[in-house]
């Protein structure tokens, strides 16, 4: 049986992501998930075939690389959450004796689609919600706290304290956040799904057969996680904003400092990309630094999975691995 102290003799460029009632695995060739559906059997489904990168050479370059995987990711990532939820019996079909007149008929006027439709406008409020909580909400929160002071702060020409007081208030809020989505019932269910990723992969790198008992005894805390890459994100964002000036003004000045900071994304995604690829490739004193918030934050996003679901993790990996072991380099 694996130990989580058993040395790593592979670094492996297959990562994943939780499904509902499921596990979506990229490797260096192919994506594949693999669902628990509601008759108990695991489905395992081809889900397109090498990254972008392979395709465009250029969307490999360093800093390059790190912006167009997050967009593929995203993409990708939400189509196979799409297709989770089909394929594990989230429908809304059921209960609809119970729905409302209005409800009722939405369904009968969108039909199967309803469900994509009200995901997609959930996106769209979740996107405008996290523009308000990640960047005009602490914006405003300082210029409020500036104005008690009596301006002195943004009267100094330092744009430093507001950007460490945003980035703390962000790493707060995202806390919150996640803390919170971690009592719900079928989030927790997720990220049970998103530990059973983790000790896979882990297993895989340590050159243990992927067996349940071998998966099991694996840590759920892995350094090249998305939410290590959330992590590092905040963290460079401090940094970027304090090249961001302070605008003049609190409803016209906040905007316009948030939508520069929107504007620098992409800026902060390739940094936070290549230290995240770093730390993957290494395991050194750095390196630990770099992954350690990332790794604490993970006790909020994964948990301890059952067997059924770590037999879909290991299904959903089996099915990436290339058999040339040397084209999965990371």
């Amino acid at each position: 049986m694996g130990t989580d102290k058993e040395k790593t003799v592979k670094k492996t460029s297959i990562g994943g992501q939780a499904l509902i009632e499921g596990v979506l695995m990229k490797g260096p060739t192919k994506t594949a998930i693999a669902i628990r559906t509601q008759e108990g059997e695991i489905q395992i489904e081809d889900f397109g075939g090498a990254p972008l990168k392979e395709k465009y050479k250029i969307l490999g370059v360093p800093f390059i690389r790190g912006v167009a995987g997050f967009i593929e990711s995203m993409a990708q990532g939400y189509k196979a959450l799409m297709r989770s939820a089909e394929l594990s019996g989230m429908d809304l079909a059921e209960g609809e004796e119970e729905l409302s007149g209005f409800e009722k008929w939405l369904f009968k006027v969108c039909g199967d689609k309803l469900f994509n439709i009200i995901m997609a406008i959930a996106m769209v409020l979740g996107l405008a919600l996290s523009f308000f909580l990640f960047f005009w909400l602490p914006t405003i929160a300082f210029r409020g706290i500036d104005y008690l002071c009596g301006g002195a702060l943004t009267q100094s020409g330092l744009t430093v304290y507001q950007s460490i007081f945003e980035g703390v208030l962000k790493m707060i809020i995202f806390t919150v956040y996640l803390w919170f989505c971690s009592r719900l019932k079928d989030i927790r269910r997720v990220f049970e799904y998103h530990g059973a990723e983790h000790k896979s992969i882990f297993c895989y790198e340590k050159g243990l057969e992927l067996t349940v008992e071998n998966v099991k005894a694996q840590s759920r805390f892995h350094p090249r996680c998305g939410t290590s890459f959330m992590i590092l994100m905040l963290v460079i964002g401090i940094i970027v904003g304090m090249f961001v000036p302070s605008m003049k003004g609190i409803a016209f000045g906040t905007i316009l400092r948030a939508l520069s900071k929107i504007a620098l994304l992409p800026v902060v995604m390739a940094l936070g990309y290549e230290l995240l690829k770093l730390s993957g490739r290494h395991d050194n004193i750095f390196t630990r630094i770099i992954a350690a918030p990332g790794m604490w934050m993970q006790r909020l996003t994964t948990n301890e999975p059952d067997e059924s679901q770590i037999e879909c993790a290991i299904a959903s990996l089996n099915a990436v691995i290339p058999e040339n072991k040397e084209a999965d380099n990371w």
